[in-house]
């Protein structure tokens, strides 16, 4: 093998790029003028990390968030964040009640992608508890 060569394994990374670059294309035919915002966030998704998305309004945030949540077949909610929001409003809670088992209450709010808007007006300790708790997945 020479030193430029790249391998790409039969159907593996190659297949995976192209769907990426199909990915980034097709959002960017709907979210027009945000074509680093896109890349990113695809990128990020790639990565299983989590994306804060910033800007002033009118700038294709939650059309972004909703299409890619179309485009990829997730299930979308958008959470307006209020100063008095919870952890447990977004993850849902665990129910304890004396004749049956324990189970996990899904909130309406919980999904496979999800978008919470006016995180900045949580006060700072409980917008770190809320954080803290969408990124243990808890």
């Amino acid at each position: 093998m020479g030193g430029s060569e790249t391998v790409v394994p039969s159907g593996g990374i190659g297949r995976q790029a192209e769907a990426a670059n199909d990915l980034v294309g097709a959002l960017g035919r709907v979210v027009l003028g945000q074509e680093p915002a896109i890349r990113e966030t695809v990128a990020a998704l790639l990565a299983r990390g989590h994306v804060l998305l910033e800007g002033v309004p009118g700038t294709a945030k939650t059309l972004l968030v909703r299409t890619l949540s179309l485009a990829l077949a997730l299930e979308f909610r958008r959470i307006q964040f209020t100063p008095d929001l919870m952890p447990s409003d977004i993850t849902g809670v665990n129910l304890l009640t004396p004749r049956e088992p324990s189970r996990f209450a899904r909130v309406p709010s919980s999904a496979t992608s999800s978008w919470g808007t006016r995180s900045i007006a949580l006060p700072p300790r409980r917008r770190q508890r809320c954080s803290r708790r969408c990124r243990s997945g808890a």
